[in-house]
C-alpha cells in the first residue's frame, strides 16, 4: 500500500512505495515469463552420468567464458599483456555485486610482485612515540574486521572524456571498478599501539613494488575510522595482483591510495608531495590549474546489460547494472529508456551497503524503435550522478581522472547497442 503513517522525513512512505514498485515489477516479469514459457518434457535432456572426481580446486564450467582484458590506456586495446597498465573486469558477464577475486580489475605500475609472507614486514614510524616493525603473524594476531567495499581506479570511464567509440563494451568503459569482501586489522588499532603524535595529520603509505608507489593520505576522522590493513579478500588471502600479503584499504577513496604490497607507513604533519601526487594523479582543469588530492570517488552507475556491442530483440528485456558511491550508501537508482527525457526509479537487488556496489534492475518492453538507455544514481548524502553536459561544464576535457558522468547506450532499429555520449 502507498498510504499509511510516516515520520517527519517520510521514510516509511518512501519504503512502502519502493516495495510497491518492486512488487509491481516482479508481477509484470512473472506474467511475461509465463506467457513465453512452453510445456516440455525432459525427453531431450541428456541422461544422468557420473561426474568428475573431486579436486583441491574448483574450476569454472567449460561453458563459461569470462575473463579480464588487458589495456594500455584510453583507446589502446587488444594489446600484448607486456604493454598493459591495467586489466579490466568483465562487468557485462557478472551477476550480483561481489567480483570474483581473479576477475577483480588490476592496475599495476611495475607488474605483479609475489612476496614471501614469512619475510614481509611493515614498518610504522614518523611522528609516533614507539616506531614498530610488524610481521604478518603479528598483524594476524590482532583484532580483525571484515567489510564489503568497492575499489575503483581513477581512470575508470576515461574512454568517454572527449569522444565515444561506439564499438566498445562496458568492460572497456567501466571495467576498472570491482567490489570485494576485505578482512584485516583496523588502522586505528595499530595507531593505538604506536602512540601517534596528535600533531600528525598525514600518513605516507608505501608499497613494495619496484615502482615504489607512495601516497600521502590525510588522517581525517573518516579515514581513521574506516581504514584497514587488509590481508584477506573474499574469504582467502589477497591475490598477488591485489597486494599479497598486505595492502591498505580506504573504502570510497581512489584506487591508487589503497597501496598494494604495503611495507611502510610514516606519520607527519604535512603531505610528502611524492611524484604520484604531483606528476601523476592530479587533474588538469579547464582553467589551466591542476587539482591535487581529489581523493574520493564520486557517485556513479552504469547499465551492464544491455550494453555496448550487445544485440537485443523487441519485447521484454531485463535492464540491469551497478551503482556505487564513495560518499556512502546508494539511496536510489533511476533509469531512462527514452534518452533521459523521463526517468523511473528502479529496484535495488539486495542490501545497499556503504561504499559498496549495489545491483539494480528493471523489466522493459522495447518497441523496436531506436532509443537510448541511461542510468543515474543518488547516494544517501544527496549526491546525484551528473549528466555528461553538466560534468564537462564543471570539469572541462583536459582532465583524465574521476569521470563519473552518466553512461548512455544507444539502440538502433536492429537492436544493436552502442556507446554514445548522450
Amino acid at each position: 500500500m502507498l498510504s499509511g503513517h510516516s515520520n517527519a522525513d517520510g521514510s516509511p512512505e518512501r519504503l512502502n512505495r519502493r516495495r510497491f514498485l518492486v512488487a509491481a515489477s516482479a508481477g509484470l516479469a512473472g506474467s511475461a515469463l509465463a506467457e513465453s514459457a512452453t510445456a516440455e518434457s525432459l525427453a531431450d535432456v541428456p541422461a544422468r552420468e557420473p561426474g568428475a572426481d573431486l579436486s583441491g580446486f574448483s574450476a569454472r564450467s567449460q561453458y563459461v567464458k569470462i575473463s579480464r582484458i588487458p589495456e594500455a590506456g584510453p583507446g589502446r586495446r587488444n594489446i600484448d599483456p607486456s604493454e598493459a597498465i591495467n586489466s579490466k573486469a568483465p562487468l557485462q558477464d557478472l551477476v550480483g555485486t561481489i567480483t570474483p577475486s581473479d576477475l577483480h580489475y588490476e592496475r599495476s605500475h611495475s607488474g605483479v610482485v609475489d612476496l614471501d609472507p614469512a619475510r614481509h614486514r611493515l614498518l610504522v614510524h614518523g611522528m609516533v612515540e614507539r616506531p614498530l616493525v610488524f610481521s604478518m603473524d603479528d598483524l594476524k594476531s590482532m583484532p580483525a574486521v571484515t567489510r564489503t567495499a568497492f575499489l575503483e581506479c581513477t581512470g575508470n570511464g576515461w574512454e568517454n572524456w572527449k569522444k565515444a567509440d561506439e564499438n566498445v563494451t562496458v568492460q572497456n568503459t567501466h571495467g576498472l571498478v570491482s567490489t570485494n569482501e576485505w578482512t584485516g586489522v583496523p588502522l586505528k588499532f595499530v595507531i593505538g599501539l604506536l602512540g601517534k603524535d596528535p600533531a600528525s595529520t598525514w600518513m605516507l603509505a608505501e608499497g613494495g613494488d619496484a615502482a615504489g608507489v607512495a601516497r600521502s593520505i590525510p588522517l581525517t576522522e573518516e579515514i581513521l575510522d574506516e581504514a584497514i590493513l587488509a590481508y584477506g579478500q573474499n574469504g582467502e588471502p589477497l591475490r598477488p595482483a591485489h597486494g599479497f600479503p598486505l595492502r591498505l584499504l580506504l573504502p570510497g577513496m581512489e584506487g591508487n591510495l589503497n597501496i598494494k604490497w604495503l611495507r611502510r607507513l610514516k606519520f607527519g604533519d604535512q603531505p610528502w608531495m611524492t611524484r604520484w601526487e604531483t606528476a601523476r594523479y592530479t587533474q588538469l582543469l579547464a582553467n589551466g590549474k591542476a587539482r591535487q588530492f581529489q581523493l574520493r570517488m564520486e557517485t556513479n552507475s552504469v547499465i551492464t546489460q544491455p550494453s555496448g556491442t550487445m544485440v537485443i530483440r523487441p519485447g521484454r528485456n531485463r535492464i540491469t547494472g551497478l551503482a556505487w558511491s564513495g560518499h556512502g550508501r546508494i539511496a536510489k537508482v533511476e533509469v531512462s529508456t527514452d534518452g533521459a527525457r523521463t526517468w523511473q526509479e528502479v529496484a535495488l537487488t539486495g542490501p545497499a551497503l556503504p561504499k559498496a556496489q549495489v545491483r539494480f534492475q528493471l523489466d522493459w518492453a522495447w518497441d523496436g524503435k531506436p532509443t537510448k538507455i541511461v542510468s543515474r544514481s543518488t547516494d544517501e548524502k544527496g549526491n546525484v550522478q551528473p549528466d555528461r553536459k553538466s560534468f564537462i561544464a564543471a570539469m572541462g576535457t583536459n582532465a583524465l581522472f574521476h569521470y563519473n558522468a552518466q553512461q548512455t547506450w544507444g539502440i538502433d532499429e536492429s537492436g544493436r547497442v552502442r556507446n554514445v555520449l548522450d
